[in-house]
């Protein structure tokens, strides 16, 4: 594929393959900017339901237009009739490549975790769930901005009627278990539908990653990692950080409930949290402040010694000549 032109797309790049898609660096031609290439892999070709799948991809995200949701320009094919997704073209490295390197700073964690809560209220409030938040769908660029990226397992919520469906009916069997297994909600590892509390949950996952530099659920094997996320409670943040801030342990706390009736409900008041966070680690502590404008005790005596012996000075030759 790289060095072909499909469409107006010069291709240039490999830039990485999954189970539902192999991704390319591109040219287009017409406007002279980069773009991402997504294709069905080829043994997926002929397979009809992963081709819903694929479109159902470009529909949820072509829905939402959000700074940090990636761009969805088209869906095209090659001459072959081989189908693909054009989109923005984000650089920069993952979450996933970014925790590699180490736990991002607290600021960075609530900036990129209300980011992503903004992100995550944007497609909810279109009815929309991503179903798969994970940091390997998540792009730090360069500006140092977050964006979600894989719409892949999106599910559209029909909230007017209270139930639920795929985007692209039929694509989910009954009792099926889609995503990534370590950032699954409990709910999605029995197989049960989703809702938006589901997001929040996997969001959770995201936020103590980010600021303890371990998973929360995370175990050698598939199975205990399901097994702790369905029955044990996280570590407290504080076994790999000495100090975290009270609300953000509240917030990712209440994030991770197994009951997902006992989570925030929605994600526009975990939102708010981590705003009020973000305002407070701007602000000086008031302690801080009077550490930082207090002079010290011995600072005022030698001041009043000197001026005294100048004083002194000064009078004695008034009166002494």
């Amino acid at each position: 594929m790289v060095g072909r032109t499909v469409s107006h797309y010069r291709v240039d790049a490999k830039l990485g393959e999954g189970g539902m898609g192999e991704v390319y660096r591109a040219e287009d031609t017409l406007l002279g900017r980069k773009v991402a290439l997504k294709f069905l892999p080829h043994h997926l070709h002929y397979d009809a339901v992963a081709h819903k799948r694929f479109l159902r991809e470009a529909r949820s995200a072509a829905a939402l237009d959000h700074p940090h949701i990636c761009k969805i320009f088209e869906v095209a094919k090659t001459e072959e009739g081989r189908e693909f997704i054009a989109m923005e073209y984000v650089e920069g490295e993952t979450l996933q490549e970014r925790l590699a390197r180490g736990s991002p700073s607290l600021k960075d964690t609530l900036k990129w975790g209300a980011e992503l809560a903004e992100a995550l209220e944007s497609a909810h409030n279109r009815g929309i769930v991503h179903r798969d938040l994970k940091p390997a769908n998540v792009m730090i660029a360069p500006s140092g901005h977050a964006k979600i990226l894989d719409f892949g397992l999106a599910k559209k919520l029909l909230s007017d009627r209270g139930g639920e469906q795929d985007i692209s009916a039929a694509l989910t069997l009954e009792g099926a278990t889609l995503g990534t297994l370590a950032y699954m909600s409990p709910e999605q590892l029995r197989g049960e539908q989703v809702d938006y509390r589901s997001d929040i949950f996997s969001l959770g996952i995201l936020l103590y990653e980010m600021t303890a530099g371990a998973h929360p659920f995370r175990r050698e094997q598939g199975a205990a990692t399901a097994a702790a996320i369905l029955k044990d409670d996280p570590p407290p943040l504080t076994r790999y950080v000495e100090e975290v801030p009270e609300l953000l342990r509240h917030t990712v706390g209440k994030m991770l409930a197994k009951d997902r009736a006992e989570r925030y409900q929605s994600v526009h008041e975990v939102l708010t949290n981590l705003n009020r966070l973000r305002e407070d680690s701007g602000r000086v502590r008031p302690e801080e402040a009077r550490r930082t404008t207090a002079i010290p005790v011995w600072v005022w005596i030698a001041v009043a010694a000197v001026t005294g012996i100048a004083v002194g000075a000064l009078l004695s030759r008034l009166y002494f000549g």
